[in-house]
């Protein structure tokens, strides 16, 4: 069965990546990012938003757990992002979107 996470069938909030727990809205002024693909890695995320310059760049603030995922903290630059969840370094947020066909 695939779990529908961008719009819940039975009313329910939508979850974050995967885990089964309510994912919190995006904060206000949070800026969209489009992606073509069902999901996204975080490292690449923070690339795309121009949250940070390069992939370095991106292993060390996701390391240093200077990141956060749907409001929480998250060390995994792999961490598999889907639309609907946001991510936020230095008071600066992104929304993962589906980018229109």
């Amino acid at each position: 069965m695939t779990e529908n996470r961008e719009r819940p069938s039975s009313g329910e909030a939508p979850t974050a990546s995967g885990t089964g727990t309510p994912r919190p809205p995006a904060p206000r002024g949070a800026e969209p990012l489009p992606i073509r693909d069902e999901s996204i890695r975080l490292g690449q995320a923070l690339k795309l938003a121009n949250l940070v310059e390069d992939g370095s760049e991106a292993k060390l603030v996701i390391g240093e757990g200077l990141v956060t995922v749907n409001g929480e903290i998250d060390t995994r630059r792999g961490r598999q992002l889907v639309p609907g969840d946001w991510v936020r370094l230095n008071g600066q947020a992104a929304v993962i979107e589906r980018e229109p066909r």
